[in-house]
């Protein structure tokens, strides 16, 4: 069997998926996986029809882009940029190559802010939204908080804004802002950020699917704490008496990052860990109002 095979009915579900296999063994972690999620999404089924319907021939311009797409992922290109979606918070995100891939382990700072002692009308400030993931994933759990949502990058505004809409929720903002720049003078309850926090000299940088992130997504000066830093002094002039600022990092950068905030005199400090037990974001609140922390 050939990527240039034209007679479709030649080729069944569990074929493509075997001839998937084959040609991505040697080159994915998750061979199985991948072949599965790029035949799902040339028919538009979930993963049970696979398995239930093996012997369903697949239409010629099925096959076709089965066979485009796993050659593809065949020269490394992430499964999400491939399909141009990837799920977070168990919601569907469109994605493309202008913006970070939602990562798992980022959904601990959905869940942490989730349980966070925060009034019921939240204001809420997501910088570097990117796909929006973040902002919006907060925006479907909680219909009543405010959340504004800012990247610099015009592409990734236009992406957030779409998943926005294909998500049908109302209650987020989304602007076009170099962090803080074009944020009106106001004050949120929680400010939250998953911004480049990777040194740009890393070589981690030529592996995997980061190669075709871009770079200002990922990599920042200062080995990878100058953007940290920098949301983490301006966000006091942002943040409520008593409210959040919760940024993610790298598990290495916990030790410098809390004693930013500690600096800063941000009280209540706590480094929370993902799902992988390594450390991932650092939480801190702006005064000394009553006991503010998480909520479990």
């Amino acid at each position: 069997m050939t990527s240039s095979q034209s007679n479709a009915s030649q080729t069944n579900i569990s074929e493509a998926l075997q001839w998937g296999l084959q040609e991505l063994s040697s080159n994915s972690d998750s061979a199985q996986l991948d072949a599965e999620v790029c035949l799902q999404h040339c028919l538009n089924k979930n993963r049970a029809f696979l398995y239930t319907w093996p012997e369903k021939p697949l239409k010629l311009a099925q096959w076709q882009q089965f066979s485009k797409m796993i050659l593809r992922r065949k020269k490394g290109e992430p499964i999400a940029h491939i399909t141009g979606e990837r799920e977070f918070w168990s919601l569907p995100f469109l994605v493309n190559n202008t913006t970070l891939i939602p990562r798992p382990d980022t959904e601990i700072l959905v869940e942490t802010a989730l349980n966070l002692d925060l009034p019921d009308n939240a204001r809420v400030l997501d910088l570097g939204t990117g796909t929006g993931a973040i902002a919006l994933s907060l925006a479907h759990e909680e219909s009543n908080w405010q959340i504004t949502a800012v990247d610099k990058m015009p592409e990734a505004v236009e992406l957030a804004i779409l998943n926005k809409a294909h998500l049908s929720l109302s209650n987020v903002s989304i602007l076009q802002s170099d962090w803080f720049t074009n944020i009106a003078k106001q004050k949120f309850d929680l400010i939250i950020s998953n911004p480049p926090y990777i040194d740009e000299t890393d070589h981690h940088l030529n592996e995997g699917d980061v190669r075709f992130e871009p770079s200002s997504a990922l990599t920042a000066r200062e080995s990878g704490y100058a953007d940290l830093y920098y949301i983490a002094e301006q966000a006091k002039h942002f943040l409520t008496d008593g409210g959040y600022l919760l940024l993610e990092h790298g598990y290495e950068q916990t030790a410098q990052l809390k004693t930013k905030f500690e600096n800063l005199q941000y009280s209540k400090i706590q480094t929370i860990k993902d799902y992988g037990n390594n450390d991932r974001c650092t939480l801190g609140v702006l005064g000394i109002s009553g006991s503010k922390g998480l909520a479990i």
